[in-house]
């Protein structure tokens, strides 16, 4: 896979913990657990020195950030992903292309991307923050606390979505519909939530850093998968709705 500026007559090296650095920044949460799992994937194949050390080049950083943006930006399964790259490496192979390209984004819109099920502790909102940012009336988030659909931690702060829960519940009564009627999806995301961990459960239970993060890539996949699920459903049930 080409990289911009591929071909210099010395190409820069990076080593597993160098790659993590450079992309730190765009990727808070990477770790050298993570890049292994994507390597066992056969997402990213870095080269290897006579010792066994990796070494990265910048068509492989380039491949390592294209597959984390896909997760962050699109929240696909790997599966998905590898097909696109798949698919990338013969455009570039007979010429359509000639580097990986960024896609957009989902809007903010969780479960679109894999953070979206990743704890950010850097970013703790406190209720003023929330009213704040989401731009809603105090009563409202009140009102969002009470119904259980947005919940501070131990220390009393919010999860940053609870500003997009706010704003959509501001969207929602605009509808015409009431915070009380919002409590159902309250229900159905903690079931969805109970699955999840069931499956993905057993596997963070086995305590090495490289479980945890297999199973953190499992829950976020089946998270996903479960988000498009739901919404292909209500999409249909919607439609049929409507023509009947």
């Amino acid at each position: 896979m080409t990289a911009a500026g591929h071909g210099a007559a010395e190409e820069e090296y990076l080593s597993i913990g160098g790659v993590i650095a450079l992309l730190s920044p765009e990727f808070p949460d990477l770790t050298v657990s993570k890049v292994r799992f994507l390597e066992n994937e056969g997402l990213v194949t870095p080269e290897r020195t006579a010792s066994g050390y990796r070494r990265f080049s910048a068509e492989h950083r380039e491949r390592l950030r294209y597959v984390l943006t896909a997760q962050r930006d699109r929240y696909l399964p790997l599966k998905v992903i590898r097909e696109e790259l798949d698919a990338l490496d013969a455009a570039i192979a007979d010429g359509s292309t000639t580097a990986l390209l960024p896609r957009p984004g989902a809007d903010g819109v969780p479960g679109a991307t894999p953070d979206d099920f990743r704890s950010d502790t850097l970013k703790r909102l406190t209720r003023e923050h929330v009213v704040e940012q989401s731009g809603v009336e105090t009563d409202l988030v009140d009102s969002l606390v009470d119904a259980g659909l947005i919940a501070a931690g131990p220390g009393g702060f919010f999860d940053p979505e609870a500003v997009l829960v706010a704003r959509t519940a501001h969207e929602l009564t605009a509808h015409g519909v009431d915070v009380r009627h919002l409590r159902g999806f309250r229900t159905a995301a903690d079931r969805q939530t109970g699955l999840i961990t069931q499956i993905a459960g057993p596997l963070a239970r086995k305590g090495d850093a490289d479980a945890r993060d297999r199973a953190a890539e499992l829950a976020r996949e089946v998270a996903a998968l479960s988000v498009a699920l739901h919404s292909t459903l209500v999409t249909v049930a919607v439609r049929h709705a409507l023509e009947s």
